[in-house]
């Protein structure tokens, strides 16, 4: 499994990043994205931090462990410079917390995101419009379809609007605790319940996953596994 959005006790998960790294590796994973939420204030602290200690999971343990954010809540005419910051300072995966459903984010915010040169994936973007959803294709922005409770709610929708303008998008846990991380029966269930055929939701849970991780300059990380 890969799984592009999770959070440590650097912002509102319950574990160490080196703990959340060795339970997704027990768990099944081959690739995780730690992505701590993160504003100006706390920006260089916990990018310096998940750098450290990605580079020891994944030194030690077979996983491969992408230090990054998640740009939440920051003012939408900041968000790329943001972004920009958090790549400078060495984070390799850069999401946006984008305009889900269940908390009043600036409006606005989704389309900052997909415009900027920084932004890899649109955490949860709700109820995203078709133009900006073509925007995101334009601009290898990935759409998250989230495993999260509340943001999940719009699943249905973020994935028809990614269909029509071809958008690109990957599942996520969005986890915070132990519990929230995905397993394989999880993410088929999820991706059925979003309206996915078999073929759409091979792509969303493997080659689509592997193309961002390309994107993102790593080398070819074995298929998760997956039912025959």
């Amino acid at each position: 499994m890969y799984d592009f959005h999770t959070h440590t006790f650097l912002s509102d998960g319950v574990l160490s990043p080196i703990e959340l790294i060795r339970r997704a590796l027990v768990r099944g994973y081959k690739a995780i994205g730690v992505t701590d939420h993160v504003g100006f204030g706390n920006l260089e602290y916990v990018v310096k931090t998940l750098v450290a200690d990605c580079a020891n999971g994944t030194k030690r343990w077979d996983i491969l462990a992408m230090p990054g954010v998640e740009i939440t809540h920051v003012p939408k005419d900041d968000i790329d410079m943001v972004a920009r910051m958090a790549k400078e300072l060495g984070a390799k995966l850069v999401a946006v917390h984008g305009e889900t459903i269940v908390e009043p984010v600036e409006p606005g915010t989704n389309e900052a995101a997909v415009r900027s040169a920084f932004v890899d994936v649109l955490a949860h973007p709700g109820l995203i419009s078709y133009e900006v959803a073509r925007l995101a294709a334009e601009n290898g922005v990935y759409l998250e379809v989230s495993a999260r409770k509340g943001h999940s709610l719009a699943n249905g929708h973020v994935v028809n609007t990614a269909r029509e303008a071809g958008a690109v998008t990957v599942l996520d846990s969005d986890a915070h605790e132990p519990e929230d991380l995905l397993t394989l029966d999880l993410v088929e269930k999820i991706a059925e319940g979003a309206g996915l055929n078999k073929e759409e939701a091979h792509a969303l849970l493997q080659t689509n996953p592997q193309n961002l991780l390309a994107k993102l300059g790593f080398g070819p990380v074995p298929a998760s596994d997956t039912r025959p």
